[in-house]
């Protein structure tokens, strides 16, 4: 089942396909993040340089889809004419501890007027649309139990 409508547009892979490892890694139900093999520090969004000690060698690595809500924010307007009648929704920036606390924007599941709490843990859901002409994997986000 999806959480969003169809008729969204499809994200695309950049076209220097740095970030084709997430997608794949989102295809087979894991979350992945960069890591510096030089100095160890955790990024994100994708670059090709370390942001800490300008190395040029990073690396995709596999964390656990665990993290916590840093702030959140519930969206009443709609974003694209596919989103008119879908909300409101809740999108949710997430801490990953596992992974130096980068953070990662997606959407919150469940009831769009739940109540929202800054820190609560949440784990990563990977919702599919394998009939999309390209398919592609979404992470979003629900609370952990």
């Amino acid at each position: 089942m999806s959480y969003l409508p169809k008729g969204l547009p499809a994200p695309v892979t950049e076209t220097d396909k740095l970030d084709a490892p997430y997608w794949a890694g989102t295809r087979e139900g894991k979350l992945r993040v960069q890591r510096c093999a030089a100095c160890n520090t955790w990024q994100w969004g994708p670059e090709w340089l370390c942001h800490n000690c300008r190395s040029w060698d990073m690396r995709w690595v596999e964390v656990e889809g665990k993290g916590k809500i840093w702030t959140w924010t519930r969206c009443w307007h709609p974003v694209h004419p596919a989103l008119k009648g879908h909300g409101p929704y809740i999108a949710v920036l997430v801490e990953l501890p596992n992974a130096g606390n980068v953070r990662m924007l997606g959407n919150l599941l469940g009831d769009p007027e739940q109540p929202v709490r800054i820190g609560a843990p949440v784990e990563a859901v990977f919702e599919p649309h394998d009939d999309a002409a390209t398919p592609y994997t979404l992470v979003q986000w629900k609370l952990a139990t």
